[in-house]
């Protein structure tokens, strides 16, 4: 796998699977790669994205010390941190095979609960999530398990897209603990994201939906994706942490605009 990626992202992917072996030796089944490191390319400012699967949900505590330790293992979007953000996902087996929709998630990690996680606040197990999801649509995915992989897990159920009524039933958790903290270009395009599943029950990369999304906003509302969108591809500074009237009220827009979609 080290031949695809930057040496210092596959030490990250690296260091992660080390976390992520060590609290959960006893019940791991896979760990896969997904979202833009394999589907579209990793931009300046790209998460990480991980699927792990295991044989038993784990515990209260478990999951705790985990969501602790990935702290390490992951830098908030922007701060110029050594990891990029990490976004993390773990299912168990008996949960997903056979497929049904939508799966549950019994763990997910990312940078806009690294202040929640700090706080002792930590997410319970729910039903749905984008990584979760991928496997509906066929997202593609790539093994990165020391392990033996089981690339047939999720075969049997993928489909090529989904539904805007059944995207409704991913959106509530996702949508939620995303907005409110979009403080940087990365959110803002996950956010675009949202809005393009919902629209088209497609899946498409950051750039590639704010692209999308920006021909359907307002004239006041467009250059704020533009700069998110230009920041992801690293061709401008992310500034928008600093646009706090700018940014609020283009979340209030996109919220309402997804939230009319899935009515």
């Amino acid at each position: 796998m080290g031949e695809f990626f930057p040496a210092q992202v596959f030490k990250q992917l690296s260091h992660a699977r080390a976390v992520i072996e060590r609290h959960l030796a006893a019940t791991l089944d896979t760990i896969h790669l997904f979202g833009s490191a394999i589907d579209g390319g990793l931009k300046p400012d790209s998460d990480i994205d991980l699927l792990v699967t295991v044989s038993a949900a784990p515990n209260d505590s478990l999951r705790q010390a985990l969501m602790l330790d990935l702290l390490k293992v992951s830098s908030p979007p922007g701060d110029g941190g050594t990891w990029r953000p990490l976004e993390l996902t773990v299912v168990a087996r008996s949960e997903v095979v056979p497929w049904r929709y939508p799966a549950r998630r019994e763990l997910q990690f990312g940078e806009w609960l690294r202040h929640d996680i700090l706080s002792g606040t930590f997410e319970p197990a729910v039903l749905g999530s984008r990584s979760c999801d991928f496997a509906d649509k066929g997202e593609a995915t790539q093994p990165c398990a020391s392990r033996p992989i089981r690339s047939h897990v999720f075969r049997a159920g993928a489909r090529r897209s989904i539904s805007p009524r059944r995207f409704s039933t991913l959106l509530p958790s996702g949508m939620q603990s995303r907005i409110g903290r979009v403080t940087s270009g990365t959110s803002f395009l996950a956010l675009a994201r949202i809005w393009y599943s919902a629209s088209t029950g497609l899946i498409a990369p950051k750039d590639v939906a704010a692209a999308w999304v920006s021909e359907r906003l307002p004239a006041e509302h467009r250059p704020l994706i533009c700069k998110a969108r230009a920041a992801y591809l690293g061709s401008e500074d992310d500034d928008l942490a600093m646009r706090v009237e700018e940014t609020a009220a283009f979340v209030r827009y996109a919220k309402a605009t997804i939230e009319r979609i899935l009515r």
